[in-house]
This record gives structure tokens, C-alpha cells and sequence, in this order.
């Protein structure tokens, strides 16, 4: 099986920003684009993207999760970065006439379709650091993924950091590739050292969210994460989750939780940790580092909320349940 990602539709949708419209989309090969050497991107990091997913259904339907939480956010993040405004209904049309080109390609689950839309600046201007690109390209991306549990479901090892920081506070929203780069170095430095496979950014003793994930602790009913604000990311599978959990009659704690506090609750039987995201749904977390030390989260074993909201969501991304909430949407093959 290819590593998540690396597999590629040989054609995508693209469309050029010019300055004061946008092109209409065509497909085109997805294996290169001409760029500019001094494009604002290559410099400057002006870039977003998304992750949504399609799924097949047992009659043989395709489904797109959530893609108008997807393009609310894809289009936030082109605002807060001053990059061209993109027209959401032409990113839609962009992704479900993608998705029904290579329909025949969506797997069955528990595998699916990953969709991948970006967006980032192609004027041709190293001298401007500080004003925005002019001129823009987006486009998708489409790869087949399989199961991302197919090695059995395994609990991660995660540290707890206090000092770091996943990126700058005012840039949390904007799901960036500049994020993400900065996030690399604590995390590949915690692998090294600790063998963790992921950072809790707790700045100032603050819980926050990973180097990629949104993170939730489960004690009992109650679930508890970080109440949104613009230093983290708004995660859609972590609104997903939360939204499932108040239907089950779960309590749902979105405020400030402290290292102390997180460290209290994980220790006591029964608690778990989970990881939420695009690619796994949700991920149990079985270990925290904190200060050089291990502490278990709970058992330390897959616990059984973290298993049943994740059967929840992915019941309906594969039409197993009701899809109560109009998550889902249609789309037809060409």
C-alpha cells in the first residue's frame, strides 16, 4: 500500500487569477505546473489549501463530506492571507466535476477519494515581501487513499509542550503550508528524543492543538477541547465529532484546559485522548511526555468513546446512518 497522499489522478482542475478574474477551470495534467522562480509563493509563502474527502456508497453514489465547511474555511484562509478572493461556487463546481471525472477511481470503504484544493500566489515579485501577489492559481488535487487503520489501530505517543508554539498566534485559522513548516522541527525533534509521534503545543500551559490535528480529551461523558479562537485551527472533523457527541448526549466543553488540569484528568482510570483530522477521523492518543516523564491516558489502550464517535462519523461519510445534519454531497458521474 502507498504511504497517505502519494497517489495521484493523472488530470486536475485549474484555474488562473489574473489580476481582476478568474479563469474558467480545465483539466489539465496534474503531474506539473509552470511557475515563475520569483513567484510570491516561492518567497513569501502565500498558499492555503483543504482536505475533504469523497466516499462510495453500497448503491454506488459518490459523496463529498462537508465541502461547504471546506470552502468556508478554504476561503478564510485566502482573506486572512490577502491572497485573490476565490468564488466558492467555482471552487465547488471545480471539485465535484473532478471528483465525477475519475469517479470510477473512488474507493469503496473504508477507503476513499482524498481531495486536496490549493491556492497561492504566482506574481512574479521578489520585492514584495509585504504587500500581497496580485495574481493566483488554484486547483485540485485528487488521491486515492485506503484504510488508514489497516495496521490496526494503534495508540500515539504524545508530547506536551509548553514553551513551542505550532505558529504565529494571529496565523492559527489559516490552514497554511507555512504552519505546518514551522510546526516540523518540534516534532521532528520530539521523535528523535522521545519517540513521540506528535507535539501538544500547550504555550504558556495553554492546551492548543498538534503540529496537524485538532486534540480532544474524553473524561467519562464530558468531552473537553480548546474554545475557538484565531490561534489554532477550526478543525471540520473536530466540529464533525463534537456535533455526533452532543446527539449522543455527551457534554461538550469547548473553554481554556491547562497542562495541569490535562494532566490530572488523563491520569484517572477510564479518561482517554484522541487526535481528530482529515485522514484518521480520530486517533487515540495512549501516552503523554511531559517534563522527560511518560504518563499513560487512562489504560493506555484504544478507548471506547474514541471508537464510537469515529464509527458514528464514518457511518455516514459511507452511508451506513442517516445523514441527520446535511453533511453529505451528491455527486453524479460523467
Amino acid at each position: 500500500m502507498s504511504a497517505f497522499g502519494t497517489v495521484f489522478m493523472p488530470e486536475m482542475a485549474i484555474s488562473w487569477f489574473d489580476g481582476s478574474t478568474w479563469s474558467e477551470h480545465e483539466m489539465v495534467s496534474s503531474n506539473s505546473i509552470q511557475l515563475h522562480p520569483g513567484a510570491h509563493v516561492l518567497h513569501y509563502s502565500s498558499t492555503c489549501f483543504e482536505g475533504l474527502k469523497a466516499f462510495r456508497h453500497q448503491d454506488g453514489s459518490i459523496k463529498i463530506f462537508r465541502m461547504d465547511k471546506n470552502l468556508a474555511r478554504f476561503a478564510q484562509s485566502a482573506r486572512l492571507l490577502d491572497l485573490p478572493a476565490i468564488d466558492q461556487e467555482a471552487t465547488a463546481q471545480m471539485i465535484t466535476s473532478s471528483v465525477a471525472h475519475f469517479a470510477d477511481e473512488v474507493p469503496a470503504p473504508p477507503g476513499s477519494m482524498y481531495i486536496r484544493p490549493t491556492h497561492f500566489g504566482t506574481e512574479p515579485a521578489i520585492g514584495k515581501a509585504a504587500v500581497p501577489s496580485m495574481t493566483s492559481v488554484q486547483y485540485i488535487l485528487l488521491s486515492p487513499v485506503g484504510d488508514y487503520f489497516a495496521g490496526g489501530d494503534t495508540c500515539l505517543r504524545v508530547l506536551v509542550d509548553e514553551k513551542g508554539m505550532r505558529c504565529a498566534p494571529h496565523n492559527g485559522m489559516i490552514k497554511s503550508g507555512g504552519n505546518y513548516a514551522s510546526a516540523l522541527r518540534p516534532i521532528m525533534d520530539a521523535r528523535a528524543k522521545y519517540k513521540a509521534d506528535q507535539v501538544l503545543f500547550c504555550p504558556g500551559g495553554d492546551v492548543q492543538e498538534t503540529g496537524a490535528a485538532n486534540f480532544l480529551l474524553i473524561d467519562g461523558d464530558e468531552i473537553i477541547t480548546k474554545d475557538l479562537d484565531e490561534s489554532f485551527l477550526h478543525g471540520v472533523t473536530r466540529d464533525s465529532i463534537l456535533t455526533l457527541a452532543r446527539d449522543m448526549g455527551l457534554k461538550v466543553s469547548e473553554r481554556a484546559l491547562t497542562v495541569e488540569e490535562l494532566m490530572e484528568r488523563a491520569a484517572k482510570p477510564g479518561c482517554e485522548a484522541a487526535l481528530s483530522g482529515t485522514a484518521a477521523v480520530l486517533t487515540p492518543v495512549g501516552t503523554l511526555i511531559h517534563n522527560d516523564k511518560e504518563f499513560k491516558v487512562g489504560s493506555g489502550a484504544v478507548g471506547n468513546t474514541t471508537v464510537m464517535l469515529r464509527k458514528a462519523l464514518n457511518d455516514i461519510q459511507w452511508g451506513n446512518s442517516e445523514d441527520k445534519h446535511g453533511w453529505l454531497t451528491d455527486v453524479t458521474a460523467k
